[in-house]
Formats: structure tokens, sequence, C-alpha cells
């Protein structure tokens, strides 16, 4: 019973069984009453037909004519006389009524509805002859075609049940069969193989149930890819420095060097120990934002100040590329965390000022646009391709890996940034300015504090 196909099986076979015994017993109690009524008037008018017939045959001797009847008609036939003893033959289908109904026969009166007191109908007719009173009883034989009738009946009846039973295990095999493809794929699924693609061109509840399997194994086949990828950026970024640093100490071992040089490979451990600490520090962070440990502490301020404040805070950066920076600030009133936004517009311009070459142009634009407060960071720097522009905010994903080299970073950034947008139900979109350069905008809803 643990098996599902055996309880299909099992429970249609039930419903094939129990409609047929419903059916049986609806029938019965439908019909049984009116098909008995009819056949007792039937019994009656042939009663009373062969009485007729007697009568109408003079110098017909009662008993032998009766003896006649009986043998040649598909009726059962019994003469009582006025004593109640029965005159005619036994045959193979003996006519015994209960004897107050033979005496209610003889003293005149009709009876009928006494299908009890045999296998069949029977009526009991009076009449007489030569005064004296007899009483016929009149019954349906069980002949041959009663029986071969009774036996089709029961015969169609099980060609039902096994045409049926044979259809439900077909019926049952096609039901169970994809979910048993389907637990397959899910136990090779569960040992890590993620490139299981089940086929099917059904349209029902068991196709929609593979297209969602297959889908979610493509979306687990791209997490385990990602995942894969995001362990080797790691494991690169956090080797980088540490060879470096590495590389380095064990330069300073020797003796024979100058001042100026070991205050350089000096210079160069700090560099690349600061730069492993960022790298921990971003992966901490985005750690944390992922699995929520730190909640956003919304609160009201003034979007288009804390931009300006940033701008402020990031004038050594632009001012010594000599960037021009065009604020276009209007005053926004948004209700968000602003430590974790200020966090976002520093890294975005940051990242501005990092890509556009010196003597460039940074242009910071706020509004309100609708229900979203819309802030819009251009720049004519590198720009970014059209095919990578989803993939950026992916963690260590750099935009031209042989071309940024020289400019520090890990790829973290913009994967921190993504998440502190859609932790406040906002959106992050990069596009390429038709000049050349980037642009992101971010959509944040307007609330009210």
């Amino acid at each position: 019973m643990k098996s599902l196909y055996t309880r299909i099986v099992l429970t249609f076979i039930g419903v094939i069984v129990a409609s047929l015994i419903i059916a049986s017993i609806a029938s019965t109690l439908l019909f049984r009453e009116p098909f008995a009524h009819t056949l007792e008037n039937s019994l009656l008018s042939n009663g009373k037909q062969i009485i007729q017939t007697y009568r109408s045959s003079a110098g017909t001797e009662l008993i032998p004519f009766m003896n006649n009847v009986s043998i040649i008609s598909i009726y059962a036939v019994q003469l009582f006389d006025a004593s109640g003893n029965p005159l005619l033959e036994d045959r193979s289908e003996p006519v015994v009524p209960g004897a107050e109904r033979i005496r209610h026969v003889l003293s005149g009166g009709v009876t009928r509805n006494i299908e009890h007191e045999g296998r069949y109908p029977m009526v009991g007719l009076p009449f007489q002859v030569d005064g004296q009173p007899y009483a016929l009883f009149v019954m349906l034989k069980g002949n041959e075609l009663w029986l071969q009738s009774s036996k089709e009946v029961n015969t169609e009846l099980l060609t039902v049940f096994l045409i049926g039973s044979f259809l439900v295990l077909a019926a049952a095999r096609s039901i169970v069969k994809p979910l048993l493809r389907l637990r397959d794929a899910a136990g090779q699924m569960a040992q890590g193989h993620f490139d299981m693609q089940l086929r099917t061109n059904r349209k029902d509840e068991i196709g929609q149930l593979n297209t969602s399997f297959n889908e979610m194994a493509q979306e687990l086949a791209k997490l385990d890819r990602m995942r894969r990828e995001f362990v080797a950026n790691v494991s690169h970024e956090i080797q980088s420095p540490l060879t470096s640093i590495s590389g380095f100490a064990k330069a300073l071992k020797q003796k024979r060097m100058s001042e100026e040089s070991r205050m350089h490979y000096l210079t160069i451990i700090e560099e690349e120990s600061e730069r492993l600490s960022r790298i921990s520090q971003n992966l901490l962070r985005l750690s944390s934002l992922q699995h929520d440990r730190h909640p956003a502490q919304p609160a009201a301020f003034r979007l288009d100040e804390q931009l300006r404040k940033v701008v402020i805070a990031l004038e050594p950066q632009w001012s010594g590329k000599e960037i021009t920076v065009e604020l276009d600030l209007e005053p926004v009133t948004v209700h968000a965390d602003e430590d974790q936004l200020s966090q976002v517009w520093t890294n975005l311009l940051g990242n501005s000022i990092k890509f556009t070459p010196v003597h460039g142009r940074v242009c910071i634009r706020v509004y309100a646009g609708g229900r979203s407060a819309v802030v819009r960071i251009t720049d004519n720097g590198i720009g970014i391709p059209e095919d990578q522009r989803t993939d950026i905010f992916k963690p260590f994903h750099k935009v031209d890996k042989a071309r940024d080299r020289a400019v520090s970073g890990n790829g973290l950034g913009l994967s921190i940034v993504k998440l502190i947008v859609e932790l406040h139900e906002g959106e992050i979109q990069a596009d390429e300015e038709p000049g050349g350069g980037s642009v992101f905008t971010v959509k944040l809803p307007l609330r009210k504090g």
C-alpha cells in the first residue's frame, strides 16, 4: 500500500465494485416493484385465458387439460380441489402456495403479490367446474430463456469489471510513470547532478510539474555554478594579496637592501593588507545583508542633502583627477536606513570617479518621479558593455578584467549596493550613455515618515 500505483489501482477497482453494487441495489429498488406488478398482471391475464380456453373446449377433461397446459406453456400451473389437495403432477417448478391462500382462492378471492412463497411471482384465480370450486395457481417457469438472460447479465457485469480493471491498470501506469521518472530525477539531483531535464508533451498538472521541476533544476544548476565561481573568486582575491605579502616579507629578510627599497616593500605589504581587510569586510557585509542579520532602521531624511554630503566626503578623489561634478538635486525626502543608503551612494559615486578619466565629468541628479525617488549618477568613463549590465551586480564581477588591473577593487561593491536597494524595495539599473560612459539609476519608494 506504500506504492501510489497500488493505491490508484485498488481505489479504481473499489470504485468499480462499489458502483456495480450500488447500481444493482438501485435498479432493484427502482424497478423491482413495477416489474413484479407487470408480471403479476401478465400471470392473471394468462390464468384467465387458460380458464376461458378450458370452458370453451366442450367435453375436455379438466386435469388432463391443465397438465397439457403446464407442459406446453411457459407458465407452471397447479390446480387445487375444494379440500386443498393438488390435482396436477409435480413438475420441475412445483407450485406450492400457502394453505391460507388456497382457502382464500377457493372461497372466490383472487390472490397476488405472493412472490416470497416461491422462486418466482405467483397468482391464484378461482373458478368452478360442474359446481365444484377449484383454485388455479399460475407461476412463471424458470425456463432456459430466463436462466440464459440472467447468465448474460452476469457475464456482462463480469466483462465490465475485467475491462474496467484492465483500463485502470493502464491508466494508473500512465499516471504513475512520469511521477516515477520525476522521483528518479529528484534522487539524481539530491546527489548533485543538476543537469536533469525531463521531457514531456503533457499539458496537464503532471506536465506542469515536470516543467516546474526543469525550471528548478536550471535554477539550482545556476546557483551551483555561481557558488563555484564565488568560491573560486574569493580564493583568487584572497590569494593575490597573500602572495604579495609573503613574497615581499621574504624579500625584507635580505640584509643587503637599501632603506628606499625596504620602505617600498613595506608600503606594498601595507597596501595589500588593507586590500585583504577590505575584502574581508565586504564579504562580511554581503553575508550580513543576504541573511538580514542587520535589518534596516528606516527614518525620514533629505535624500538630496545626503548625496551632497557624500560628494563632499569624496572630494579628494574627484578633485585629484580634476573631475567636474555636476549636481541637480531636487528636495526629496525618503523614509529609509540612512547609513545603508549612504554606502550605496558612496559605492556608486566611487565607481564613477574610479572609471572616469582625468578631466572627466560626473553628473548626479535627484528628483521625485511618481511614487519613487530617482537618483541618476552619470559619467563619461569606460562605460558598461550591454551583455554585462546584469552581471555587474554579481559578486567579484568586473567589467573589463584585462583593463582594470590597475584599478583597485574586488567586485563586491555593486553586489552590496543591489542588496541594500532591494532591501528598501527599490530597484537599480545600469545603462550606457549614448556618447560613452555609464549611468546608474536607483529608484526608491516614497513613503511618509
